[in-house]
């Protein structure tokens, strides 16, 4: 066989035994075939340290008693609304919506001018009819006339008297003015308006009086009582206040299944009328845990603790909260009791 054959044959051969050589290598590297097996066990866990500047806290979970909040409206007690009582042109509106206003200010100009001449034609009349009268009565005295003239000029006197006092009751109507101190509300009327007799001008409302009116589910009305004192929650203002129950609505509405309930607040300071407030209506005790809010991280809808584990691991945990009151939340589900929480010291 000649040299040149003798290399092709081992070309031949040599080259897929190395491929096939270099494929079980790489097989033997990618299943560590070749390293030193560790035999299974469990590896004990570091403790974390605590995060610089953390505290810690124990959830508890206790018994308190339960409690509703149902939507209400804040109202003024004393609401009035002021209208028109004769047909008349505005000529002068001199508050406007949000006026601060005293008892018997004057608060819309009506134009008298009509008015005023029919006034002045009915005291004319009343002049002659007290001409009349005084004339009849002297014929009486001399018996120169009848009981019965006498009493016919003392009726027409005491007639064209009454027109005169109807026409200047009439006339006063022209001048509107607040019927109590308080602040004026929904105006409705501007100078030029033409009004009639029952059209709505504006309202006053009393702000040292003020109240919450919520629809109270019938199953809550009976926790409920004239003259008990419950927590109103204003969250415009962000406070809870005191407020007594002043009226229970007998009534329910068929269509909402609810009675109004009326509660005086006794902090009338910085309300308004329309304001949304929540009545707080105590129900059957109930276990629930708070944790302190600044606890809590949230990462866009998901709120997150930290948890401390039997291993001294510091672990995340997904929480689901419920209502917040002084810088604490009240956790649905996520913890258990006594566990240990991870909190940021101070803040808010």
């Amino acid at each position: 066989m000649s040299s040149t054959r003798f290399q092709m044959v081992v070309r031949r051969v040599v080259k897929p035994l190395g491929a096939v050589a270099l494929l079980v290598a790489m097989v033997m590297y990618s299943t560590h075939a070749c390293s030193r097996k560790i035999a299974p066990g469990k590896v004990p866990a570091r403790p974390e340290p605590s995060p610089q500047g953390w505290t810690t806290h124990v959830v508890h979970r206790v018994t308190l008693p339960g409690r509703a909040e149902v939507p209400g409206t804040v109202a003024s007690v004393t609401l009035v609304q002021i209208r028109a009582k004769i047909p008349a042109h505005v000529q002068r509106v001199l508050v406007s919506a949000g006026s601060v206003v005293t008892a018997s200010q004057e608060l819309v100009v009506l134009d008298d001018r009509e008015i005023a001449e029919q006034l002045a034609a009915a005291e004319a009349q009343l002049r002659q009819a007290e001409a009349e009268y005084r004339r009849t009565r002297g014929l009486f005295e001399t018996r120169a006339t009848t009981e019965q003239m006498l009493l016919a000029a003392e009726t027409a006197r005491d007639a064209a008297r009454a027109q005169v006092d109807r026409i200047r009751v009439m006339l006063s109507y022209t001048r509107v003015v607040s019927p109590l101190t308080g602040v004026v509300t929904d105006r409705r009327v501007e100078e030029g308006d033409l009004v009639s007799p029952g059209q709505a001008l504006l309202s006053v409302y009393d702000p040292t009086q003020m109240r919450l009116e919520a629809n109270v589910p019938v199953r809550l009305v009976s926790r409920i009582h004239v003259g008990e004192v419950l927590d109103v929650v204003l969250p415009d203002l962000g406070e809870v206040r005191k407020g007594t129950v002043q009226e229970i609505v007998s009534e329910i509405d068929p269509a909402t299944r609810t009675q109004t309930v009326k509660v005086r607040l006794d902090n009338p300071q910085g309300l308004r009328p329309g304001a949304f407030g929540r009545l707080r209506v105590l129900t059957d005790p109930v276990d629930t845990m708070w944790i302190p809010e600044r606890a809590v991280q949230r990462v866009g809808q998901l709120e997150l603790v930290r948890v401390w584990a039997s291993e001294g691991r510091l672990l995340q945990r997904l929480i689901r909260t419920g209502r917040r009151e002084n810088r604490e939340v009240e956790v649905h589900a996520g913890l258990d009791d006594g566990e240990l929480l991870a909190v940021p010291a101070g803040g808010s």
